[in-house]
C-alpha cells in the first residue's frame, strides 16, 4: 500500500487534546487513587439499595469492623451523641470484655505493606474512665508486624493520637487492629492509615505514575454520573469535598446500586460503596498541577441522572439559583483572589495562587425533555457564568449516545446558539460506548460534521460484544480487539482536529474484584497495578501527535487499514492501524520533505489477548528498527506510529 501525506490545508491541533476522565466508579477513589488504606474509617458507611427513583441508604456505621481476635468478647455500637464532628456524627463505642481484645478493619482485601515504606496511623479516641493502654497496628497470622502503645487520657474529651513507622517486611492481606490492654470502654473515630510516599500526601503513587506518563492535556472530574447522583441529594456537592478531611460529609456512591434489581433483592455486592471525599475538589486541582494538565470540573444543573430518576429542580424558581451559585462559586474557588469568599477558602487550604481554571462542564450526558427543560436551564447557567466569567470555556453535552435522535437534537440546539454567540460553548461533550465494529465503520464520522461546533469526546471506549463489557469485574474486556478499534477510530479524530479538540477514555480506574463497569484504562489491587492495551493506545496518541494534522490518502490498500498523520518541530508522526490478519508493506510519499524514518513504535497481539497483573506487559508499545527510509512492514492486528525526522 502507499500512504501519501500532504501539507496542503493542514489543520492546527488543539493543545488540549488527549486527557483523562476521573470518576469515582469501580472504587477509583476510596480504595484506589486516594491512598487511605482503611475502609469506612469514620463509621459513616451507608447500605444502599433500591431501583430507579426509589433508592435508600440506611446507616450502617459498623460496616467493615469486627471483633479481634475472631470471637473475642467485644461489644461495638455506633453512636452519635457528643460527636467529634457534626458533619460526620457517627463514632464507635468499643467495649472489650477481655484483656487484649479490640477490633480490626476490613480494609477492602486487607492491609498491604511494602518493605521500607513509611506509613502513618492516626485515630481519635475519647475515654471517660478507661486508664489502661491501647494498641494500634498491623497484624498477620495473629502476630504484630507493627504495633504502637498509646496511653489514653480518661478526661471525656476527644483526642487525636498518631504514629509513623517503617515497614520491615512485605505483607498481603494483613489486619489493621485496634485493641485495649485491659477490659474497658472507649469511643473511637476517624481512623487513618496512609503511606507517607503518597503523591501530594493524598494519592497512591503507582496509580499517579501511570497518569503522569500519559502526559495528559486535561483532567475531567468528578464525573460522570456521580455529578448528577441517583437523586439530587446523592449528587456530588463540591463544597462538601473541601476543608478539613475529617469534616467532609460522607456520601453514598451512586454506583453502589448499579445493577440492583429484583433478582438480587435490589442490592448489589457493592452496597456500601461510599465517598469519604478525602480526595476532593482541592486535591483534584492540585493533581492537575502535578500532572501539568488543565483542570476540567463538571457541575450539576439540578438534574438527577436521567437513567435513574426523573428528579429535577424547576427551571423557574428560587431553588435553581442554589445550583447556579454553586457553579459560580466553584469558579471563584479555582480562580478567585484571596480577597474573595471562595478564593480565601482555597488560600487557607494552602494554595494562595489561583488554579487558572479555563474549562467548566455544565451537566453530564443529559438530554432535553418536556419535564426537565434541559435546554432552557443550560442557557440560564451559560448566561450567568459568562456574565461574570466571559473568558471561561464552557463544555456542553450531547447526551448519552451518538448518531441518535437526542444527539442530533442537542447539536441542532447547540449550533443555533452558536450562530447567535460563537462563545456559547467551547465544545460539546459526546459519550459513546460502542462495539469495535461500530468504531471501524465510523472512523469517518467527523469528516461529515459541520465545522460550526467543536467536540469533546469526554467518554468513549470499545465494548466487545459477549465479553462482559459494561458489567462487573471483567478485565478480559480490555482485550486487544477493543484497543485496536479505538486506535483506528482515533485516526478519524486526529484527521479532524478542527472538530475534535478534546478526548478522554472512560472509565479510568478499576479495582480488581470491585468493578461495576468493564472495560477500564487501569486495573489494580491493594498492592499492584497494570495498564491495559487501551491505556497504551491513549499514550501513543498523547505523546506522538503534532501541532498540525496533515491530509493523508491511501492507495492500493484493503478496507482494514486506517491512517492519520501530524507534524511538529521537524518531525512527522504517521499512525497506521492494520486491523487485518495479514501484514502490509507501507510506502510513504509526500508533497513536502518530511525526512527519513527514524523510529517505529508498534503494538500488536492476537485480538483476544489482554494485560493482567501477572503479565502486565503482554501488550505494550515496542520499538522496531526501521529497515528503509520511507517504508515499513505493518504487522497484522497492529497499531504503529512511524516517526520521520528531517
Amino acid at each position: 500500500m502507499k500512504i501519501i501525506i500532504s501539507q496542503n490545508d493542514k489543520i492546527p491541533v488543539a493543545e488540549n487534546g488527549v486527557g483523562l476522565f476521573l470518576e469515582d466508579i469501580n472504587y477509583a477513589l476510596d480504595g484506589g487513587l486516594y491512598a487511605e488504606m482503611l475502609e469506612n474509617r469514620n463509621f459513616e458507611a451507608k447500605n444502599a439499595s433500591g431501583s430507579r427513583g426509589e433508592f435508600r441508604a440506611a446507616d450502617d456505621g459498623a460496616y467493615g469492623w469486627e471483633a479481634y481476635p475472631a470471637g473475642a468478647p467485644v461489644a461495638i455500637k455506633v453512636k452519635t451523641d457528643r460527636a467529634l464532628f457534626p458533619e460526620n456524627p457517627h463514632y464507635l463505642r468499643l467495649v472489650a470484655e477481655a484483656d487484649g481484645a479490640g477490633v480490626k478493619n476490613k480494609a477492602y482485601d486487607g492491609i498491604y505493606l511494602t518493605k521500607g515504606v513509611v506509613y502513618k496511623i492516626s485515630f481519635y479516641a475519647r475515654s471517660y474512665d478507661y486508664k489502661g493502654a491501647a494498641f494500634a497496628g498491623v497484624y498477620a497470622g495473629g502476630a504484630p508486624l507493627f504495633e504502637k502503645k498509646f496511653k489514653l487520657k480518661p478526661d471525656g474529651e476527644w483526642r487525636k493520637y498518631s504514629v509513623r513507622f517503617k515497614s520491615k517486611t512485605d505483607a498481603d492481606g494483613a489486619d489493621f487492629v485496634f485493641r485495649l490492654a485491659k477490659c474497658g470502654m472507649v469511643h473511637l473515630d476517624c481512623f487513618s492509615m496512609m503511606p507517607e510516599n503518597a503523591v501530594l500526601g493524598v494519592f497512591r503513587r503507582d496509580l499517579v505514575a501511570y497518569l503522569k506518563e500519559l502526559k495528559p492535556a486535561f483532567l475531567r472530574f468528578p464525573g460522570g454520573c456521580v455529578v448528577e447522583g441517583n437523586s439530587l441529594a446523592n449528587r456530588y456537592q463540591w463544597k462538601n469535598s473541601i476543608g478539613q478531611t475529617e469534616r467532609r460529609k460522607h456520601n453514598w456512591n451512586r454506583w453502589a446500586v448499579y445493577g440492583a434489581d429484583e433478582k438480587n433483592g435490589f442490592q448489589t455486592p457493592y452496597s456500601h460503596y461510599g465517598q469519604s471525599l478525602g480526595a476532593g475538589y482541592f486535591e483534584f486541582f492540585r493533581l492537575c498541577e502535578y500532572l501539568g494538565c488543565k483542570p476540567f470540573p463538571v457541575v450539576s444543573l439540578g438534574l438527577a441522572c436521567q437513567f435513574m430518576s426523573d428528579e429535577a429542580v424547576p427551571v423557574h424558581g428560587e431553588e435553581l439559583e442554589t445550583y447556579i451559585q454553586d457553579a459560580l462559586d466553584a469558579v471563584e474557588f479555582a480562580n478567585g483572589g484571596a480577597d474573595t469568599v471562595w478564593g480565601r477558602v482555597r488560600a487557607e487550604m494552602g494554595h494562595p495562587q489561583p488554579f487558572r481554571l479555563e474549562y467548566l462542564g455544565l451537566g453530564n450526558e443529559q438530554w432535553n425533555t418536556e419535564d426537565n427543560d434541559f435546554y432552557e436551564r443550560f442557557e440560564l447557567f451559560e448566561k450567568r457564568i459568562h456574565e461574570k466569567y466571559p473568558e471561561l470555556k464552557i463544555i456542553g453535552t450531547a447526551g448519552p449516545g451518538v448518531d441518535c435522535r437526542t444527539h442530533r437534537d442537542a447539536w441542532a440546539w447547540t449550533r443555533k446558539n452558536l450562530e447567535k454567540d460563537p462563545d456559547f460553548v467551547y465544545a460539546v461533550d459526546e459519550h459513546f460506548y460502542v462495539s469495535p465494529e461500530w468504531m471501524y465503520a465510523h472512523t469517518d464520522i467527523y469528516d461529515k460534521y459541520p465545522r460550526t461546533g467543536r467536540v469533546c469526546a469526554g467518554e468513549f471506549a470499545a465494548h466487545i460484544p459477549n465479553a462482559g463489557c459494561g458489567g462487573f469485574n471483567a478485565p478480559q474486556t480490555n482485550a486487544w480487539e477493543g484497543a485496536l478499534a479505538e486506535a483506528a477510530f482515533m485516526t478519524g479524530m486526529e484527521r479532524n482536529a478542527d472538530v475534535v479538540v478534546m478526548s478522554s477514555y472512560a472509565p479510568l480506574f478499576a479495582r480488581l474484584g470491585y468493578a461495576q463497569w468493564s472495560p477500564d484504562l487501569i486495573w489494580f489491587d491493594g498492592r499492584r497495578s497494570y495498564a491495559t492495551a487501551s491505556y497504551y493506545v491513549q499514550k501513543l496518541y498523547s505523546l506522538y501527535t503534532g501541532n498540525y494534522s496533515l491530509k493523508t490518502r491511501l492507495e492500493g490498500s484493503g478496507d482494514k487499514l486506517y491512517v492519520s498523520a501530524s507534524e511538529r518541530d521537524g518531525m512527522t508522526f504517521v499512525k497506521i492501524v492494520n486491523a487485518g490478519s495479514e501484514a502490509e508493506e507501507a510506502e510513504l510519499e509526500g508533497d513536502y520533505e518530511f525526512g527519513a524514518l527514524a523510529r517505529i513504535v508498534c503494538m500488536s497481539a492476537e485480538t483476544g489477548e489482554y494485560n493482567t497483573l501477572e503479565e502486565p506487559e503482554k501488550i505494550v508499545p515496542r520499538e522496531i528498527a526501521p529497515a528503509a527510509p520511507r517504508s515499513a512492514l505493518i504487522p497484522p492486528h497492529s497499531f504503529c506510529v512511524l516517526i520521520f525526522m528531517k
